[in-house]
């Protein structure tokens, strides 16, 4: 059962809330900083309950940031929910920039209290697991970074690399640019019974045209002006292993029609030759583009879409992967770290809020490159806003937007997301889904309404 502790110096509160959440957790009790920073180093819990207005000084919030300090430097990792009162905005936003979980108003509600608490823990756990993860990434010293994610979009993508893997269908990979498309065609390929054959990539958009078609292909000597020797093309080193064609949707029609030919007969010609060629391989294409677009437009082939997307994969942008923009930026620094052979320990708390609220055009590589940049310009052990090369008008924007936000619509914001992704869960099953969130099928039912949810649903999924 997980560890929460509650430090708070009005009994009632303390009892109550123990009373209302032993059923799910270990629940540790503590009235002032001293007592909660020494069960803090006993237990480790992962998440702490901790008031603002702790004795001696309860009119002021000076022991709760004390205390705030004190265990985040013990473990940077710890999920701290802050108890405030009504008229404490300004020092709950304060600890949340000294690196706090969450804030939540006094005297707590207790069911939506759970909700936070629940969340916090998931969170604390998925990041133990990329902790983990990414000991062994590092055992391996591969760059695989980018395919680490816990968002539901990306557990669907992993699902689907898992079921296509061991066929021979041809794979259609679409998303922007920096979604780690060639990572999931490696991901593919080293999870089939190719993966002891050759992986071979080529960038459709990075070759010009008149080279495209001997790059391919491959062409014979005297073939034209240049050719000294007979040179084999891509497709034919790819024999026996995979084939992956990045930025398809920029491949002339020309070759489209000669790509369709090879996919459909399994035969090539070189450039100026005549003899055919039997070439074994799967093929695996991507494209940053809209290909039904392109493919109402007259641009690409319909013919040839069918034959390369008997699957199709969409990879989400960062910006829409929730967490795991921070689980990936640890991610990054520890690899980082070991390659430039430094101790960077963690990113300060405005930089934090700067990697979960840019919008991240470039996707997981310009996140990549901004941790690293960060590790190497970065001279003590936290990252700070300049480190990453972002203005500090950003971060003052950012914070601006927070402080926009009142409790009430943070809360719900939260409330709302963990009922959504419980109802996910358990498939519409209401029963389930308010065991998940721990709390009663008529409480839930009201929050349902209360955000609505329920509207968004059919009869038929909302399981009793």
């Amino acid at each position: 059962m997980d560890t929460l502790l509650i430090v708070d110096d009005n009994p009632d509160i303390r009892q109550q809330l123990k009373w209302g959440l032993s059923e799910d957790y270990t629940v540790l009790l503590a009235e002032d900083v001293a007592e909660g920073l020494a069960i803090f180093k006993k237990h480790q819990p992962k998440v702490v309950i901790l008031d603002l207005g702790l004795p001696p000084c309860v009119d002021t919030s000076e022991e709760g940031f004390r205390c705030l300090g004190a265990m985040l430097e013990l473990d940077r990792n710890v999920k701290i929910i802050m108890l405030t009162g009504n008229d404490e905005r300004e020092n709950a936003l304060k600890a949340t920039e000294m690196g706090a979980y969450d804030f939540f108003a006094k005297p707590p509600v207790l069911e939506d209290l759970s909700v936070i608490i629940r969340r916090a823990f998931y969170l604390s756990k998925l990041e133990d697991q990329n902790r983990l993860l990414q000991r062994s990434v590092e055992m391996a010293a591969a760059d695989s970074c980018g395919m680490i994610g816990h968002c539901p979009e990306m557990q669907k993508v992993f699902a689907t690399i898992r079921k296509v893997a061991p066929s021979e269908a041809s794979i259609f990979v679409s998303g922007e640019s920096g979604t780690g498309k060639e990572l999931v065609a490696r991901a593919i390929h080293d999870a089939s019974h190719r993966k002891n054959g050759p992986f071979i990539a080529i960038n459709c958009g990075a070759i010009p045209e008149n080279l495209l078609e001997s790059e391919f292909f491959g062409h014979e000597k005297g073939a034209f002006t240049g050719a000294h020797a007979t040179v084999k093309g891509k497709l034919q080193f790819a024999h026996k292993g995979t084939l992956f064609l990045d930025e398809i949707g920029e491949l002339p029609l020309n070759l489209q029609v000669k790509l369709l030919r090879f996919l459909q007969e399994g035969i090539i010609q070189r450039v100026g030759g005549r003899e055919n060629i039997e070439v074994d391989t799967r093929v695996i294409s991507a494209t940053n583009v809209d290909i039904h677009k392109a493919i109402s437009e007259g641009k690409f082939r319909e013919d040839l879409y069918y034959r390369v997307g008997i699957i199709t994969l969409n990879l989400p942008p960062l910006r829409d992967r929730g967490d795991d923009i921070t689980v990936l930026s640890h991610c990054f620094l520890r690899m980082f770290n070991h390659e430039n052979n430094k101790k960077v320990k963690r990113f300060s708390p405005s930089s934090l809020k700067f990697l979960k609220n840019h919008e991240w055009p470039g996707n997981v590589r310009e996140l990549r490159n901004r941790i690293q940049r960060a590790v190497i310009m970065c001279e003590g052990t936290i990252v700070e806003p300049d480190d990453l090369g972002c203005e500090i008008d950003a971060v003052n924007a950012q914070d601006q937007a927070h402080k926009n936000v009142s409790l009430r619509e943070a809360r719900d914001k939260v409330e709302s997301e963990m009922i959504s992704l419980a109802l996910e869960n358990q498939n519409g099953n209401i029963v389930k889904a308010a065991e998940e969130l721990g709390v009663t099928r008529p409480t839930l039912y009201d929050l349902m309404k209360k955000h609505g949810l329920s509207d968004g649903l059919r009869r038929s999924e909302l399981v009793q």
